[in-house]
Order: C-alpha cells, then structure tokens, then sequence
C-alpha cells in the first residue's frame, strides 16, 4: 500500500506568505504560531472514550507481541488516535503525518507527553505514531514479518462492538427494534473478495449493518457473491441475546426491506421464546397481485382517486403463503397506490398482532399503521449508514486484505458510536441534538485553540470568537456530570 501519494514537503516555507494589503497594512502570513489546533472540540469525544471505555476496551481484542522496552505507542493509544482522527474528518493515513504534532490530538489520545519531548531525538515533538506506525496496526493480520506485531481478534472486535451497543440501551427498555440492512461499498482495484454485483452494477463488498435507533450494534463486511440476507440469522442470535441479557424485559422486533424477507429469518423469530416479532418487505409478484383483496383494495383506491386529483391509496390484508419457499401461512399487508395512471403496490410480512399488544393503542399495528409509522420508520437507519459512509468514510475499504477492510469498517462504526453518544449525553437540549455527524464536526469540534502544556496542566484556550460556546459548556457540564456519578 503506497502512503504517500501525495507527499508533505519535510520543511515549511521560511519567508512570510504576502496577501492582498488592508489599507496601509501589509497581511501576511506563516507558520509561526506553535502549539495551535483546528480540533478543539476533541476534548468532548475524550471524555466520551475515556467514560464509555471505547478505546480502552477495543484495545482488549487486539494481541501485542512487540517488545515493550522499545514500544512508545500503547495499542489503546493507536486505536484512540485512529477513531479520533476518523472521527475529525482525517481518515487519510497520510494526514497523521502532520496531526502527529498537534499536542490537542495527543491530549485527545491519552498520552502522557503531549509534546513529544520524551521521545528519541529523531522524533521529538512527536508526540503521536506515524502514518507508517497506523498503517501496521491495521495490516497486523494479513503479514506477518517482523514488523506486523500488533494482531486483531475479528471475533472479539465484533463481540465489543455490540457489547458497547447494547450497553447504551436503558435497562428497562420496554421495545427494541432491530433494523437491519445490506450496503454496496465500491472496490476500486483487484481487492481480495472482489465480485460483481448486478443491482449496483459494480465491484463491491456488501456490508451488513444492524442498529437500534441511533446504536450502531453490527457492521459486517461481506463479499458481493451472495444473498443480501446471508449471515442474518447468526448475526441476529447474537444480538438478540445480548439485548435480552441486557434488557430481559424488552419486546424484540426485527425490520428489514424485501432483501431480508426469507423463510430462515422468519421461522427463527418465530421459533424463539419469547417469540421475535418481524416486519419485512415484501418483493411483489403476480400471485400478491392477483389476490382478490388487493383488487378490492385498487378498485376503492381508484374511486377515490377520481376525487384527490387522481393521487389516493388504501391499505388491506390478508393470509398468504409462497408456493415452496415459506413453511407456512403469514400475515401480509398490502398497499393499493394509484398515482395517476399509475399502480404503486407494496407489501409487507409481519407477525406483529393486527390488534396491537396490551396497554398500547389496538391500531398500532392495524394495517394502514404498521405500514405507514411502524414499516416506513426503518428510513431513519439508511441515515445512519449515510453518515457512516459519507462523514466516517466507512466505505474506505481500500486496502487490498478483506480482514484490515473490515478492521476500517469497524473504526468508522465506532467512531459513529462515539457521536451518538455525544448526541444523547451531551447535546440534549441544544439545537445540535438530532445533527448529522458532519454538522456536529463542523459547528462544535472544528474549533481554534492555543495549547500550553506546562509541569501541572494542559491550559486549551479555545477561540474566543467560536459561535457555539454556550452549546460546548454545556455539553461539558454534562459529560463531567456524569462521569462524576458513575464514580460516586
């Protein structure tokens, strides 16, 4: 893997950079101004790593076998300097060449010498590995040379990840509804695991993702060969257990798209005790088609459409099983759309109680209800994965080895955990509290600030024109405040 496409000149320049004069005054300027950072909102994710333990117990799963008398760089110190960079907009390896001497990043990252000065001659001021040092760490289990020492648990990482999920679910979770969904990520090169998939008409892998609200709880990569649903079943066992051990009063239900709607998922929830409940898309065909209640439902839709300028739909259901593929009769919701001149059918399985569960509405999940505000609310998870993908560059899977891409998958997923819980602990009350995870890094993270380290403190001097500095005190007393109960 070649790191440095485009190379960082070793010196910077020594004459001042001249612009454009104000009035009489010359402007210019360099790059003089020492210990600065751009990321001062940093410190907030360190207080949501260092109270959640994210680093700490992803450092867990990794072995390290590398001589500790010359080791600088703990693992949980590499980790954390990967998900905070991930996590700042730097997910280029190259980047850390620079971030490397920022002493906020170090500070961010836990180490004990935020300026470096302890460190061999060649690299003080230093304080943070190098792009080299990171790119090993990711690539520990596909070589295996004297160099690639640092080793990752698949297993454990996946393990931790839902561990920490579940984890922030309250305890008395009353329902808990498991979205899952399938992604294509791109491959640009001969990638291991390369395959061509029709429906998106490129090379790429085909991630399986599974959240909880806003809590990433799985992020698998997968090869593009197979069903979109393959693996669901194991990956499901897993997380439902851990939901019910940590939430042992919570109702479980599964929704997912048409891509998901096979037998095996469905006859595994309803085989479970207490049952899982599901609520799957469900591809059309000409036997749902045909089925005289979704004609009833077309021919009632029409007449109305005639009096709602020709836009209306109507819902209905009823029993259906598949010829050979389901094991038995399942309760179907269909959609009678007319748009115009246009049918728009759509339908959904589910084993949700069309009179809803006790102590609840009895409509919740009537036919109209569990399509319309129950079925439609899974749009909210291919947000999250927007995100993962569009501001954690989740689909930087470009390493040639499928295991260090994976490993990438899951720095990103992490770090998406790391924003939630900045939305939910910290954010609360503020206009930031539904925010994508590019506008929190934008308006709270990406913040000027001085660094002075000295023998008793690390003094940040935020910068005193920064527009948001209520919302950033606020979500300070908030982290502080809690971290202060869980040690009391």
């Amino acid at each position: 893997m070649k790191l440095d496409s485009h190379p960082i000149p070793s010196r910077v320049p020594s004459q001042p950079l001249l612009f454009n004069e104000l009035g009489p005054r010359r402007v210019e300027a360099d790059f003089s101004g020492g210990h600065l950072s751009s990321d001062g909102g940093l410190l907030l994710l360190r207080q949501i790593d260092e109270g959640l333990g994210i680093s700490r117990t992803l450092a867990s799963c990794f072995r390290d076998q590398r001589d500790p008398r010359f080791t600088e760089h703990s693992v949980r110190e590499l980790l954390a300097q990967r998900l905070l960079g991930v996590a700042a907009g730097y997910e280029d390896l190259n980047d850390h060449h620079r971030l490397r001497l920022d002493p906020l990043f170090a500070v961010a990252a836990g180490k004990a010498d935020p300026l470096g000065m302890g460190r061999a001659e060649q690299d003080q001021g230093k304080a943070l590995a190098s792009p080299s040092t990171l790119n090993r760490l990711e690539l520990g289990n596909n070589k295996d040379t004297r160099c690639h020492k640092i080793h990752a648990d698949s297993e454990q990482i996946e393990a931790a990840l839902l561990l920490m999920g579940v984890r922030c679910l309250p305890k008395q979770t009353h329902e808990a509804v498991i979205d899952l969904d399938a992604s294509d990520d791109p491959l640009h090169g001969r990638q291991e695991g390369r395959f061509y998939h029709a429906y998106y008409g490129s090379y790429c892998y085909l991630p399986l993702f599974a959240f909880v609200g806003s809590i990433p709880l799985w992020a698998q990569l997968r090869t593009s060969d197979g069903d979109a649903a393959r693996g669901t079943v194991e990956a499901l066992t897993k997380i439902v257990s851990a939901i019910r051990e940590r939430c042992p009063k919570a109702r479980i239900i599964v929704r997912a798209d048409s891509g998901f709607c096979r037998d095996e998922i469905m006859a595994w929830c309803e085989s479970q005790t207490p049952v899982v409940y599901y609520c799957l898309g469900l591809a059309r065909n000409s036997r749902l088609l045909d089925q005289k209640e979704v004609a009833q439902a077309f021919e009632r839709t029409r007449e109305r459409a005639c009096l709602t300028a020709g836009v209306s739909r109507s819902f209905t259901e009823f029993s259906y099983q598949t010829l050979e593929s389901w094991s038995i009769a399942r309760r179907v919701i269909a959609k009678a759309e007319v748009l115009h001149d246009k049918n728009n059918p759509r339908f959904i399985v589910t084993n949700l109680p069309a009179d809803g569960f006790p102590d609840e509405p009895s409509d919740r999940f009537c036919a109209q209800q569990c399509y319309e505000a129950f079925y439609c609310a899974r749009g909210d998870m291919e947000n999250q994965i927007k995100q993962e993908y569009l501001d954690l560059d989740g689909d930087r899977t470009s390493t040639h080895w499928m295991a260090s891409n994976q490993l990438r998958l899951w720095f990103s997923t992490f770090a998406l955990l790391m924003f939630e819980r900045l939305r939910a602990l910290a954010l609360q009350g503020t206009h930031l509290a539904r925010a994508t995870v590019d506008t929190i890094r934008t308006r709270l993270l990406k913040i000027a600030a001085l660094v002075t380290v000295s023998t008793r403190r690390v003094h940040v001097r935020l910068a005193s024109a920064f527009p948001l500095q209520e919302v950033f005190a606020h979500a300070q007393r908030a982290l502080a405040q809690m971290q202060t109960q869980s040690i009391e």
